[in-house]
């Protein structure tokens, strides 16, 4: 069984909402043409624990106190790289939608993320609110294979129209796709509370959780082949570097 904690988020990511998330159904379907421009990168996922990488750029803002981004960041293609897993550089496609829905399955369908806006998504790279990003953990090449494996304090990178944001993992929740309420706190703003404003930035990174689903006899599946489960990593946004902060 893959690593897996579950605690009440910490003061700093109480009044913060970021959700990646990432979707898996057990077979690829028909790519979606029109989602967007076509994936000149490569990702890939190796194993865990992997050496970081070190970004090109230095810290611009404090760890503590990121400012909040510009309102366009949420429809702009982002890559996320996670060293702790050995994911380096998966292409993440924003789409106007919710988590995992048709489009968004139809996306990471590609062997890339989705990351939903608007009514019932998230927002942009770096902004105050819920960063979501969904990818599947075992077909198209499962980019998510080792999510289940990051561990608080791991480090999230996110770059996006040129500037890097870093995330710090500060815990661990489960999605039940069979509950509304459940559904619900997975894409507020502030992760796990509803209805409560955001005054930061987090990400919330997504991803089934079949193989748990399987091993305990459930095996519920959605329209889009979706278990019941979903395995969701949180982090908050603790620094963005831009190419201007270069020396």
């Amino acid at each position: 069984m893959p690593r897996s904690r579950s605690r009440t988020l910490p003061a700093l990511l109480a009044a913060a909402g970021v959700t990646v998330l990432l979707g898996c159904s057990t077979g690829a379907r028909a790519a979606d043409e029109s989602a967007t421009a076509p994936d000149t990168s490569s990702p890939t996922a190796g194993p865990t624990r992997a050496a970081p990488e070190t970004p090109s750029v230095t810290t611009a803002l404090e760890p503590t106190q990121p400012t909040p981004r510009e309102t366009g960041a949420q429809h702009r293609t982002a890559s996320i790289t996670i060293p702790a897993i050995g994911l380096r550089n998966l292409r993440v496609i924003p789409y106007e939608g919710t988590t995992d829905d048709w489009p968004g399955t139809r996306i990471q369908n590609r062997g890339v993320g989705a990351s939903p806006y608007g009514e019932l998504g998230g927002v942009g790279p770096g902004e105050i609110g819920n960063y979501l990003v969904t990818a599947h953990r075992l077909s198209v090449g499962g980019p998510l294979r080792q999510l289940p494996a990051l561990d608080e304090g791991d480090r999230v990178l996110v770059t996006s129209g040129g500037t890097s944001y870093e995330y710090e993992i500060t815990d661990t929740r489960s999605t039940s796709f069979r509950s509304a309420r459940s559904l619900a706190e997975q894409r507020a703003a502030v992760p796990g509370v509803p209805g409560e404003r955001p005054t930061q930035a987090v990400i919330t990174i997504s991803t089934c959780a079949t193989p748990e689903d399987n091993a305990a006899g459930n095996y519920w599946r959605d329209e889009r082949g979706n278990p019941e489960h979903r395995i969701d990593k949180i982090g908050v946004l603790t620094s963005v570097r831009t190419p201007s902060s270069t020396p």
